[in-house]
């Protein structure tokens, strides 16, 4: 199996369009055509983590942050990541970083979160919109459910909880086939009405490829007319953070050394304690103190999150409790999130779980 291939299974699941404008994502090192001869999974892909991989017989290392993030003005091993990139070039091992298009999908880094929490009525905090979009065809009435069903196949028409979605509506269209052309009904030189239905889907913009490529595949016609308009809809299964509710509400302190050990810390840092019952639950891994404001909104008991800075606290008014458990704490359940859709797509492959604690920080108790 090569290297592309995996990550195509982990694309599918996050696609890179997903992704921040600012974020460095994909394959860092290394070339995706190579025989993959193991996968060794790291929330960060440092020298260390490269060695390892060495070590198990491993030729890719996927990690959650990419290990180059800036640019590279030279490469000499004078800090970690020089270090790691040299590591990985010398011993002939790709890189592969899948970030913040991993945070962005409802199933992604928050909706392991909100697993370890058993959360409820789930929902993104910060939804992302413009990146859906709605594809108008026109087909003639005996083919529509042909090329309706096609584009159900290639990901159109799910909305929210709901899948196959598309609107309908007949009309009557005209065409003259000129000379060249293999008309599907009609004749060439002569002016031709045919019945036809108005079809509207909705897909994520990652698919337009693949959508257009159904529509004129199933599609009788010659040539099919067809629109995609850029919709400015929020895009509920795709943003930051996950918002969701307990099964049974718990005092603060109950909840706070809960996430103690949950999250494996010797300390949570927090806001002023509220003496309120904690219920409604807002959770972001890694750095997170953008979407205060917003958990505020949405009338969060508490947020969880991390590399919360000393005036940021304040933010929280005394309306909610912040938690900071720390940016690797947070994140540390996705490698078990990517080792699982791995294990599932490719069950007799070789995936492992780094041994190296890469988080920089300790705690002196």
């Amino acid at each position: 199996m090569q290297i592309h291939e995996i990550i195509q299974a982990l694309e599918q699941f996050a696609p890179p369009s997903l992704k921040e404008s600012y974020d460095n994502i994909g394959l860092l090192t290394g070339d995706a055509t190579w025989h993959c001869t193991g996968i060794l999974i790291s929330l960060d892909g440092t020298e260390e983590v490269v060695l390892e991989a060495k070590a198990r017989g491993c030729n890719l290392v996927i990690s959650h942050h990419p290990i180059i993030f800036g640019g590279l003005k030279k490469i000499t091993g004078t800090n970690y990541v020089e270090k790691a990139v040299i590591a990985s070039i010398k011993n002939d091992i790709a890189l592969y970083a899948i970030h913040t298009n991993l945070d962005n999908v409802k199933e992604g880094v928050n909706g392991r979160i909100a697993d370890l929490l058993e959360l409820r009525n789930r929902q993104i905090i910060l939804p992302k919109t413009g990146l859906l979009r709605k594809l108008i065809s026109f087909v003639p009435v005996d083919k529509v459910d042909i090329v309706r069903n096609a584009l159900f196949a290639a990901g159109a028409g799910h909305i929210g909880n709901y899948g196959e979605c598309s609107f309908q509506a007949e009309g009557e269209g005209s065409f003259l086939a000129g000379e060249g052309s293999d008309p599907y009904t009609g004749q060439k030189g002569s002016r031709h009405y045919e019945k036809e239905s108005r079809l509207e889907l909705i897909f994520p913009s990652y698919l337009e490829r693949g959508v257009i490529s159904a529509l004129k595949a199933s599609h009788p016609y010659e040539e099919v007319a067809f629109d995609v308009v850029e919709l400015q809809n929020q895009w509920d299964r795709v943003g930051s953070g996950i918002m969701g509710e307990l099964g049974e509400e718990m005092e603060e302190r109950q909840f706070l050394g809960r996430l103690k050990e949950l999250f494996r810390v010797p300390v949570v840092r927090h806001t002023e304690l509220r003496n309120k019952k904690i219920r409604r639950i807002a959770v972001c891994g890694g750095a997170g103190s953008f979407l205060v404001n917003r958990a505020l909104q949405l009338k969060a008991d508490i947020y969880i999150t991390g590399d919360m800075k000393y005036h940021e606290f304040f933010d929280a008014n005394g309306q909610m409790v912040i938690a900071d458990v720390g940016h690797f704490e947070t994140e540390q359940f996705t490698v078990d999130l990517l080792y699982d859709i791995l294990a599932e797509k490719f069950p007799t492959f070789a995936v492992f779980k780094t041994g190296v604690l890469t988080n920089p920080v300790n705690y002196y108790i």
